[in-house]
């Protein structure tokens, strides 16, 4: 989600040149494709082309991150129809725009994924696009269908702009495919789906509503959203009203030991999560973001459309960090293994000392351990069962 929510004017910054024009495949049902053959695919390569805006991977990882290098193959920018404009990446100033990676050497594989927090489309290329591709893997991803801090704005009903973050990760995995298959002559041989936060989200929901199209997926810290108990409109709440009173804070679900993060979060996450999120809910609420009281004002129609239920189709593996204290761990992916239950196929590894950003880690070091290389140790061992 939230790992993302991007919190400064710095991470909107757009990219001013389009890519350069190249022989590719067509990507079905798109309004816009470019495409433009690389020398390198990863972010070494990228950021020096303007294939990628750094501003959308700025503070979701280690600044100690070690990444592969020297991919060569093609890149697909571009956009389906949509009718709103919070995305302004290449000038386009269009929203359903994505990237497509094809390596030369592939694998038979394909990796999806939808952007943490309210970021655009290039937000996983450091995180997870760089390593998949590193093992051969075609990698895609979606912006979903609105960015940024006016995310909300989009659509007429409550609940319409996440909704389509569900509908633009389909999509993508669709028309990826086909676009896979004109660009190496077959479709792919496995599908995963993967990504951090409001990433992780749509791992699940996918897994849950779309599980023909994927053999597996990875859910990183996903956020949890659900008709009635634990979702961030019940907790942040709680702890804004709470802070700084440490027992009213754990109260809401943050843990014991987190207390040195509290103070940054509650600077420049809670209130404005709680705010964003409640405005594309329930928007008729004009109250403090403390007193929002989630099971007396029943947005449940909005809150309908985007549950999830945890009845999940395919192998997932969620991983959650301990100290996360945006998407505490006690009131999301603990309770989502719950809802998955133990006959579903569902694994779940705790990362103690976990947090929610990477980045915090070189903030505090010795007291919080990176996520990264939990997620790289997660997609080997679904690589491991689903094959």
């Amino acid at each position: 989600m939230l790992a993302a929510l991007t919190l400064v004017a710095t991470l909107l910054t757009p990219l001013q040149a389009a890519p350069a024009q190249a022989d590719g495949p067509a990507v079905p049902g798109a309004e816009l494709a470019v495409s433009a053959r690389l020398d390198d695919l990863t972010t070494a390569g990228t950021a020096r082309t303007g294939h990628t805006d750094p501003a959308d991977w700025a503070g979701l990882h280690s600044a100690a991150t070690v990444n592969p290098t020297g991919v060569p193959g093609v890149q697909i920018d571009g956009y389906f129809p949509d009718t709103s404009t919070t995305n302004a990446t290449h000038g386009w100033n269009h929203d359903a725009q994505f990237v497509i990676r094809f390596p030369d050497r592939w694998n038979g594989g394909l990796v999806i994924t939808g952007t943490p927090g309210n970021r655009k489309q290039y937000a996983n290329d450091f995180t997870i696009s760089d390593w998949v591709l590193s093992k051969g893997y075609a990698f895609a991803a979606t912006d979903k269908g609105n960015t940024g801090v006016g995310f909300h704005t989009d659509g007429r009903l409550p609940g319409d702009a996440i909704a389509e973050w569900n509908e633009r990760v389909t999509q993508l995995t669709v028309a990826a495919k086909a676009a896979a298959a004109r660009h190496y002559g077959k479709r792919p041989e496995r599908t995963f789906v993967a990504g951090i936060s409001n990433g992780g989200y749509l791992v699940r929901w996918q897994l849950e509503n779309r599980g023909w199209l994927y053999d597996g997926g990875v859910d990183w810290e996903g956020t949890l959203w659900r008709l009635k108990g634990d979702n961030l409109l019940n907790y942040l709440p709680q702890a804004l009203k709470a802070y700084p009173d440490e027992a009213g804070v754990r109260a809401a679900g943050f843990a014991e030991g987190s207390e040195f993060l509290w103070p940054f979060h509650r600077q420049y996450y809670w209130e404005l999560t709680q705010q964003l999120y409640q405005k594309e809910l329930d928007p008729e609420y004009t109250g403090a973001p403390a007193d929002y009281d989630y099971d007396a004002r029943k947005p449940y129609a909005a809150m309908a459309r985007i549950a999830l239920t945890g009845r999940i189709t395919k192998p997932l593996i969620t991983i959650h960090g301990t100290l996360d204290t945006l998407l505490p761990i006690s009131r999301d992916s603990d309770v989502y293994a719950r809802m998955v239950g133990p006959h579903r196929p569902f694994r779940y590894h705790r990362i103690e000392g976990g947090n929610h950003l990477d980045s915090l880690v070189d903030v505090y070091p010795g007291r919080l351990k990176p996520m990264l290389p939990a997620f790289r140790d997660a997609f080997a061992e679904l690589e491991e069962w689903v094959s």
